[in-house]
């Protein structure tokens, strides 16, 4: 395996070679070195090799024609065929990534990502690992309906033996991409549709984020305002207006949403005091729940204010565009979230 770029060198690294990617590019180029790096790793979905198109996002467009269609392998439209054949490979000791068109569609397989994947760990006695991952995209705002938008992490970070990740931005998307495929445990990898096109800096090569770490994406002292994937940039957004007001907001990108970093949210909120919850998911019973509570039980005497959530409407989500767009959380219901902890 070729030499992995720690966090600390990749600044130094980029410094060397500036240049921008898309989130879709960033996918692409850690599934890349991830091949390069292992014959064992391979891709398996629908219409994922390049004389299909190279998916339907066209995040492993290039690949079959690099690595072959042995390893990037089209498959007919059938979830439980991928992941079942997955599952099988990732056994025999290989590391397969699967792509699931949608996160919706996930639906389909979910006995075997939860009752066999999940758990051949435990039931083995550690013996059999299932290094696996199950790439889907998902978000709303597209008019893709309620079949098609849904933000379900919270059902996998529930599940025992499954490990939740989820990019904000191009080279994070690289990052853990690259680190949950050489992860031995199953690996939901979440791509957000809306963050498909947004640019930013690439990563250095080979650089690889450690899974269960968040990163502080902007430094803060009166509120902690804690989020991933999408909700991360609105987050920015939020925290820079904020400063306008002389509120100088922390923003953590969980990245992993499970395990979570416990130790840096917690770190951050004895700090400011405060915190605020965001994410696309529906708010009952969300991640944000779990963090919230987290924090109550372990800081519950430090903090000025409870713990707010910030999440979209308890419902599917609408294919109506004005009804989609109230689906979804505003960044005035952050800043209204904000305002409530700060009194």
């Amino acid at each position: 395996m070729s030499r992995v770029t720690t966090e600390a060198e990749a600044p130094v690294a980029a410094a060397i070679k500036p240049r921008k990617i898309n989130m879709l590019q960033g996918i692409n180029l850690g599934l890349a070195e991830a091949m390069a790096d292992s014959e064992k790793v391979f891709l398996i979905g629908e219409d994922i090799a390049d004389p299909q198109g190279g998916g339907v996002f066209k995040v492993t467009q290039g690949l079959s024609e690099r690595f072959g269609e042995k390893r990037v392998r089209s498959t007919p439209i059938s979830e439980q065929a991928i992941i079942g054949a997955a599952v099988g490979a990732a056994i025999a000791g290989y590391r397969p990534v699967a792509e699931i068109m949608l996160m919706n569609f996930i639906t389909v397989a979910m006995d075997q990502v939860v009752n066999h994947a999940a758990k051949l760990r435990f039931m083995s006695g550690g013996q059999t690992h299932v290094p696996l991952t199950i790439r889907m995209a998902t978000g709303s705002g597209f008019g893709n309906g309620g079949q098609h938008s849904d933000q379900l992490e919270a059902w996998f970070a529930h599940t025992a033996g499954c490990k939740v990740v989820i990019p904000s931005g191009p080279a994070e998307a690289a990052g853990l991409i690259y680190a949950s495929i050489f992860d031995d445990d199953p690996v939901i990898f979440v791509e957000s549709i809306p963050l498909y096109y947004v640019s930013g800096p690439a990563p250095a090569p080979g650089q690889r984020i450690p899974l269960g770490k968040a990163r502080i994406a902007r430094a803060g002292t009166d509120v902690t305002l804690i989020g991933y994937g999408r909700s991360v940039n609105d987050l920015l957004m939020a925290a820079q207006a904020l400063e306008q007001e002389g509120v100088a907001a922390e923003v953590i990108d969980l990245r992993t949403v499970a395990p979570f970093d416990a130790e840096t949210i917690l770190t951050s909120v004895a700090k400011t005091r405060r915190a605020v919850v965001v994410h696309e998911a529906v708010t009952p019973f969300g991640v944000g729940a779990e963090i919230s509570a987290r924090i109550h039980e372990e800081l519950f005497s430090d903090l000025k204010a409870p713990v707010r959530r910030v999440g979209s409407n308890f419902q599917p989500v609408p294919f109506s565009k004005p009804l989609e767009s109230d689906f979804l959380y505003s960044q005035a219901q952050i800043f209204g979230a904000v305002r409530k902890t700060l009194g």
